[in-house]
């Protein structure tokens, strides 16, 4: 295909993995090109495989070069891996969730980005009440290098041990960027730890002082992160900004995710200090559902939208898909996880369907 003289280009490697991602990543790639088609850009697309279906093809999580090949492109976009079919505690067996490790270590991707803001037409699919989470909107910056998941791990005969370890440029890396993101937002970062119990927190903590000293002009808290799941429960408004390590971000960043009524309307981001950095729904991969054409699209959509954001700087077109999704549930449209009793339901492509028709009416 010859691109445009007035369109600009990009090469976005698709990773549709397992369970409903090929059917979420090609709805993503439907609104995409219509974004660009209004927008001027372009997309070239490459796929690889990774996650249980490199398992059954190749034996290793991923296919090899894959690393290599995503490198060669401008961002990559991820639909979701794993499923009962591979799951197994033989620690020499493989893992698709060792793909996951294994990308965002050889892409050097230190930071997830987890936005979560409750959708109005949705506020009351939440099974806390309206009145808190009406007006949620913040975002989990969770550390991805280092911590218990990437520490030295033994079985030493009916014992286990997993270390969380940390250094100082790790922590300050990640806290910089959480500030970072604060600037743009309401200039509120909160440093999650558990700095009474763990000498990991307790460095973390001070490093997190001493970025927060660079920037007066942003409020630093630091919170527990027992405390800090509770009031998530709460009282979520007051949160903006959460940096927080592997683990805790881990599971912190999945109880958010519940705020909105359904997992399956949540983006995130992987970003690295340069190169490519990777997008991907928060939710799994459902295989009760895969390939019946059920599967909610939004999330993925939404990732696709921070992709044109944060990777090609298209924040116009980002803005109008994001708009897209808002207006479509406010119009009615539903897949099942989050119709209402009584709502009729969408299927994926009728759920595409309308988003197309709303970015299309801009």
């Amino acid at each position: 295909m010859t691109t445009p003289a007035n369109y600009r280009d990009y090469r976005v490697m698709t990773l549709p993995g397992d369970g409903i991602g090929p059917e979420i990543v090609a709805a993503a790639r439907q609104v995409l090109d219509a974004a660009g088609r209004r927008h001027g850009y372009l997309l070239a697309y490459e796929e690889g495989v990774m996650g249980g279906c490199a398992i059954d093809a190749f034996g290793t999580p991923m296919e090899e070069g894959l690393i290599e090949r995503c490198q060669k492109c401008d961002a990559v976009l991820l639909g979701a891996v794993g499923g009962p079919k591979w799951e197994t505690t033989d620690p020499h067996q493989p893992r698709p969730e060792q793909a996951l490790l294994g990308i965002r270590k050889g892409l050097r991707l230190f930071a997830n980005l987890r936005p979560v803001k409750t959708f109005p037409a949705l506020v009351h699919n939440s099974t806390l009440k309206p009145e808190v989470i009406d007006g949620v909107d913040m975002i989990v910056i969770r550390e991805l290098t280092g911590g218990a998941y990437f520490g030295k791990r033994e079985r030493v005969g009916d014992s286990a041990y997993d270390t969380m370890l940390y250094s100082e440029a790790e922590v300050d890396r990640l806290v910089e960027y959480a500030f970072g993101v604060a600037e743009g937002r309401r200039k509120l970062v909160h440093s999650i730890d558990k700095a009474n119990v763990l000498e990991s927190s307790r460095l973390w903590r001070e490093v997190a002082i001493r970025v927060g000293a660079r920037h007066p002009d942003i409020e630093l808290r630091h919170m527990y992160v027992d405390n800090c799941a509770m009031q998530f429960i709460r009282e979520p408004r007051q949160f903006d900004v959460i940096a927080t390590e592997n683990l805790f971000g881990d599971v912190l960043s999945d109880e958010s995710a519940m705020l909105t009524g359904s997992i399956g309307m949540l983006p995130s981001a992987s970003v690295g200090a340069e190169g490519v950095s990777l997008y991907e729904p928060i939710h799994g991969t459902a295989p009760d559902i895969a390939g019946k054409g059920l599967a909610n699209p939004c999330a993925t959509i939404l990732s696709a939208a921070m992709m044109l954001d944060l990777s090609f700087g298209e924040r116009e077109a980002a803005r109008a898909v994001e708009r897209a999704v808002e207006t479509a549930l406010d119009l009615g449209a539903r897949t099942a996880d989050i119709a209402a009793p009584g709502e009729q339901s969408l299927g994926t492509a009728e759920m595409t369907d309308a988003i197309l028709a709303a970015l299309a009416a801009g």
